[in-house]
């Protein structure tokens, strides 16, 4: 995985995590691979690795089962999608509608090219 500087790690991370459930990779009840493993993968800290862990459990995305590992939740799906549409409208969709507004672009031009 290669990180970019605009966003923290373990939110990069997290973010994997979502395209690896959105996509079926990792499926509602699938183990997750363990906080070592992925952060051997990803060459960082596991520290790094169980700070995305703990985000993805207080969202509900998924369960701890004591000593046995992280689970994906069976909503996981829809709350990923509930947590990237709240990110999207309140960080993408601003830049969008200045963007639109600094090059006169008028709604109609983007509905004809979404149509296209």
């Amino acid at each position: 995985m290669d990180f970019n500087n605009t966003q923290t790690i373990w939110m990069q991370i997290v973010d994997w995590v979502f395209e690896q459930i959105l996509t079926s990779a990792w499926k509602p009840g699938d183990k997750a691979k363990s906080v070592r493993e992925l952060a051997v993968t990803f060459e960082v800290n596991p520290n790094t690795v169980m700070r995305s862990y703990d985000y993805l459990q207080n969202n509900d995305i998924f369960i701890n089962k004591r000593g046995i590992g992280f689970f994906v939740t069976e909503n996981a799906v829809e709350k990923i999608k509930e947590i990237r549409k709240k990110r999207f409208m309140e960080e993408e969709v601003p830049v969008f509608l200045k963007n639109m507004k600094l090059l006169d672009i008028d709604i109609n031009e983007i509905i004809n090219q979404l149509n296209q």
